[in-house]
């Protein structure tokens, strides 16, 4: 049972010294950030559907660089089928070294669904530290308060 344990203890260990791992300069990346513009939670009704609550979504781009600019080339938001939603950048935009930028979907707005999603395109001029991107998706209106975080995964470099 001790070994169980400490060998339990030793992959958590290596999971989470995984995790905190840094990434290497890039020129630039697509990355895809999953949206909830609903939740379904608790029972089915005695029609068999469950119980829905819209949620907001705050989409943080934080620019993780001390030294170096990054440029926004695209933020776009999708909703479940993959149909492009929304252009939120008329032109690209550049994040200054730390800087961040937050794009917001509102509460009252479900086109996307559960499965929405930005894909967010960035590029440097010169190999720079990933933006870290994340969504805080939000819904305080009610005696229940529903708040939780969804991280971006790179899907494609330059």
């Amino acid at each position: 049972m001790k070994r169980i344990l400490l060998f339990s203890a030793f992959l958590a260990a290596c999971v989470a010294a995984r995790a905190q791992d840094t990434r290497g300069p890039s020129s630039g990346q697509t990355v895809y950030l999953p949206i909830y513009s609903s939740m379904l939670f608790g029972n089915l009704s005695r029609g068999g559907v469950p119980s829905r609550v819209l949620l907001s979504a705050m989409v943080s781009i934080r620019n993780t660089d001390p030294s170096r600019g990054l440029r926004l080339a695209s933020v776009q938001y999708h909703d479940s089928t993959g149909k492009l939603l929304r252009e939120y950048l008329q032109e690209p935009t550049t994040i200054e070294p730390l800087g961040t930028r937050d794009y917001f979907v509102e509460l009252h707005d479900d086109s996307g669904g559960s499965g929405a999603n930005f894909l967010v395109r960035w590029e440097s001029d010169t190999p720079a530290s990933p933006p870290v991107l994340e969504a805080i998706h939000a819904n305080l209106d009610s005696a229940r308060g529903v708040v939780f975080v969804t991280q971006g995964v790179a899907v494609q470099s330059p």
